[in-house]
């Protein structure tokens, strides 16, 4: 049985390694724990957040016990890695609350029962430190003239940095102490951006523990035009079915670049490697078919299999796309069969029967609903033959929703381009 490092390599998460020799030989030994810091900045993760939440889980599939770590303490600070300017410093009550969700989102990821994996917030030991014996104990292992050559500090030298968050390498590079000395914990993984903290716990506890740890970092995922996973015109994807709704995440998914699908599968899914090799030999309508289970699986994931069966009748209903071929992607439970029309998950905006009467724009209509991000947009968009009331092309900024449009019924489906849809329902 292949380790969960060579799980983590063939599927494209590992970037940087303090030793890889001595990282293969601590999967040798036995099951192996590790962690992964979580910032709670927010009350929910992003999409961003998905590449450690999935290494996360393929060491725990792979009998290994993983620690979640919420920056509860941490948080109070700020993490200068990556950020051009200083971090807006939330209260103790926003860290907790934004701690206790991201807690719970985690789990739907991770099993936490019977100690098969933990959850832990560092608040809970960093908020007790005394300072003086952290800087006599902890403080004196650190070198300046090391720190500031770290990438982390060296960005943010060039607009001031100041000294609450000069700590954050001390406390990070404490956090693996304290877990290394109290859970048995050996290995840290992160981002990229954390190489430098990660560096400085590993070398920590060599000094105090004179013991190896190591650390393993991931890629920077982006898509291949270079832009941001996660990011969208409507905003960031949330992992939070409340902040975007799984409809929306699967969209995001479905409509990837096709140099993407291959990369993503093996990141976001848990499909086995050989299902996912076919998609080098895939084009047109099967590559699409590719890009259907990447988000019904993607979607599954994180929202559960119902979640993710609404999500994809929907979108097959609503862009009449042809079911996944039989012997495509065997390890995939994505039904097979054409759906019965399904438009529960498509997002929808209710209005009056006295909105009709007193003349509704569509190009108000569908800024006020969210299908463009303001009326402007809309009205572009209609200029250039972008928006359809049902299957009829709106010619003119001017033109107004009218009962026929709705053809007897209570339910008006309106596009923008090939691929956003919205539902209008007539309510009382």
């Amino acid at each position: 049985m292949k380790s969960a490092y060579e799980v983590l390599q063939e599927r494209g998460f590992v970037e940087q390694v303090t030793d890889e020799s001595l990282i293969s030989d601590l999967f040798a030994k036995g099951p192996v724990t590790c962690y992964i810091g979580f910032d709670p900045t927010a009350a929910s993760l992003h999409i961003g957040s998905l590449v450690p939440i999935m290494a996360l889980a393929h060491m725990q599939r792979c009998g290994n016990r993983p620690i979640a770590l919420v920056g509860g303490g941490t948080g109070l600070i700020g993490d200068p890695s990556g950020k051009t300017e200083m971090r807006q410093v939330l209260t103790r009550e926003q860290i907790d609350q934004n701690a206790s969700s991201i807690g719970k989102q985690l789990s739907r990821y991770i099993d936490f029962s019977d100690g098969r994996a933990l959850l832990l917030n560092n608040a809970d030991w960093l908020t007790k430190i005394n300072y003086i014996e952290f800087l006599r104990d902890i403080g004196r292992h650190f070198s300046v003239n090391r720190m500031l050559a770290a990438e982390s500090y060296r960005i943010r030298l060039e607009k001031g940095l100041n000294f609450i968050e000069f700590n954050y390498m001390l406390l990070q590079g404490y956090d693996f102490l304290y877990l290394f000395q109290h859970h048995g914990c050996a290995l840290q993984m992160g981002g990229n951006d954390q190489w430098g903290n990660m560096l400085a716990g590993t070398e920590l506890i060599r000094k105090v523990e004179a013991k190896d740890a190591q650390a393993v970092t991931f890629p920077l995922i982006t898509t291949s035009t270079g832009h941001k996973m996660g990011k969208t015109e409507k905003g960031t994807v949330w992992l939070d079915g409340a902040l975007t709704a799984p409809y929306e995440y699967y969209q995001y998914w479905v409509n990837c670049d096709d140099a993407d699908v291959e990369r993503f599968l093996k990141l976001f899914t848990f499909l086995p490697l050989s299902d996912i090799a076919v998609v080098k030999t895939l084009a047109d309508a099967r590559l699409n078919m590719a890009k259907t289970v990447l988000a019904y699986e993607a979607t599954k994931v994180t929202h559960g299999a119902e979640a993710a069966r609404s999500a994809w009748r929907a979108s097959m209903e609503a862009f009449h796309a042809r079911p996944v071929d039989a012997d495509l992607f065997p390890g995939s439970d994505i039904p097979r069969e054409a759906p019965q029309a399904d438009t529960s998950a498509i997002p929808r905006h209710r209005i009056t029967g006295k909105d009709l009467d007193a003349g509704l724009l569509v190009a108000s209509l569908c800024a006020k609903a969210g299908l463009t991000q303001s009326m402007s947009e809309a009205k572009r968009l209609i200029g250039q033959g972008g928006i359809y009331v049902g299957e009829r092309q709106v010619k003119s900024p001017d033109e107004k929703l009218s009962a026929g449009d709705f053809a007897g019924g209570r339910e008006l489906r309106i596009r923008k381009g090939k691929k956003k849809y919205l539902m209008i329902e007539i309510g009382d």
